[in-house]
């Protein structure tokens, strides 16, 4: 079965917005084990969105729309589609009912006329309810077996969307059921990563084994085909366990929705312990990745950005003589100043990040992408040198992950 994605929004062709969706609906799609051969982006132009959704279901089963659901008058999918399929469109009371109780919600009683175009929907059309906006999605059947799939733009109203309704709705269409797990896998290589599992590439039939790189990390999907969930979990455990085999401890999680971090977090309660964290190059990023986590304020009450070398010495105790002798960006500065992070916190472990980010500050003896981590654990340091080849963005966020790295390789080995 064929799915085909059309972005619609003119502010996706002028790129003044990433388009994410069809990143996730691409992903997502894979993972059901339904084929996509074709994406494409239109404008808020009813003759070429029109044009795009003819093309879209001349050759493919569904079309899944996003975006262009809102209640202005460039707001034209949903009635580009009931043209296409020849539907008229009609109110939904249910749709309307739930347009006023948003806005109750958010306690505004001004509810626009043109918010009521939301509650128009094409005749027939199941109506999929937004519970985090105004504009409902819509699956629109036809009866030559054509299926169109309407979304909302707003990533916080797709995503969740497709993972309540969509994703369950396009799974009963196949003849078998599409079943997954995730295994995530840190402290090593992408190329290293995918030499260690290739003759289970080589060999796969069901269930079949899918890398994906991420930034300092290499995710592993496994996933089967089959009747029931039961029988799926019986063909995808031996793989998983063959991947410890292989993986051992690096492996930190075989939960989709749990991050490195979350899982560092985790360690952490486990031991009772508290985290710090000391940052010159990355400016707050591996502090913000800590906080990204529900429940990280239980491990980690403060933290310190130390740009500056006086801040360095003041805020850390990193001494004048190591920074003179040494620089900034240095192991026995990175060492200072996790030592002097775990002091000044009170914590029992703490993180610290000092390089040159890029793209000026380098030298041939420092050369830009130089990173030095600290890793401070129960009265022990270690430091750990890395050398980044990214841009700037690339090169901090890079540094984050691996010192979330090392702090995690030292927690698993108490």
């Amino acid at each position: 079965m064929t799915v085909e994605l059309i972005s619609v929004g003119t502010e996706i062709l002028l790129g003044n917005i990433v388009n994410t969706n069809a990143a996730f609906l691409a992903e997502r799609i894979a993972v059901l084990g339904l084929s996509c051969y074709h994406q494409s982006a239109v404008g808020d132009n009813e003759e070429r969105l029109e044009d795009a959704v003819r093309l879209a279901l001349s050759r493919s089963d569904i079309v899944i729309l996003s975006g262009g659901l809102g209640p202005t008058k460039d707001d034209l999918t949903k009635e580009v589609t009931a043209k296409v399929f020849e539907k008229k469109l009609v109110e939904d009371a249910h749709t309307k009912k739930r347009i006023k109780a948003y806005f109750e919600r958010i306690h505004s009683n001004e509810v626009t006329s043109n918010n009521w175009k939301q509650a128009l929907i094409p005749e027939g059309a199941t109506v999929v309810d937004n519970h985090n906006g105004t504009a409902p999605g819509l699956i629109l059947e036809g009866e030559n077996g054509k299926t169109a799939i309407l979304l909302p733009g707003p990533p916080n109203e797709i995503k969740p969307m497709f993972e309540q309704d969509i994703a369950p709705y396009l799974n009963r269409l196949q003849p078998e059921g599409i079943y997954s797990k995730m295994v995530k896998v840190c402290s090593i290589g992408e190329s290293r990563a995918e030499t260690m599992v290739a003759d289970i590439m080589d060999a796969q039939t069901n269930p079949t084994l899918a890398p994906y790189a991420k930034t300092g990390e290499v995710h592993f999907r496994v996933t089967a085909k089959a009747k029931d969930e039961e029988t799926a979990n019986a063909l995808i455990e031996p793989m998983v366990k063959e991947l410890y085999k292989r993986f051992g401890n690096k492996i930190y999680t075989t939960e989709e929705e749990v991050t490195l971090e979350a899982a560092i977090v985790e360690l952490l309660k486990d031991r009772g312990m508290t985290v710090t964290t000391a940052e010159s190059c990355t400016g707050g990023l591996l502090a913000g990745r800590m906080m990204n986590v529900a429940g990280a304020s239980c491990v980690y009450n403060e933290g310190y950005i130390t740009y500056s070398n006086s801040s360095k010495e003041r805020l850390l105790g990193v001494s004048e003589e190591t920074l003179k002798k040494y620089g900034a960006v240095s192991a026995e500065t990175a060492a200072e100043m996790a030592r002097g992070a775990a002091k000044a916190a009170d914590a029992d472990a703490a993180l610290s990040v000092t390089g040159i980010a890029g793209p000026d500050g380098g030298s041939k003896e420092k050369p830009v992408g130089l990173v030095y981590v600290g890793c401070y654990v129960n009265g022990k340091v270690r430091t750990e040198e890395f050398m980044f080849t990214g841009n700037r963005e690339k090169n901090r966020d890079y540094a984050v992950v691996r010192a979330l790295t090392v702090l995690r390789e030292e927690l698993i080995c108490l």
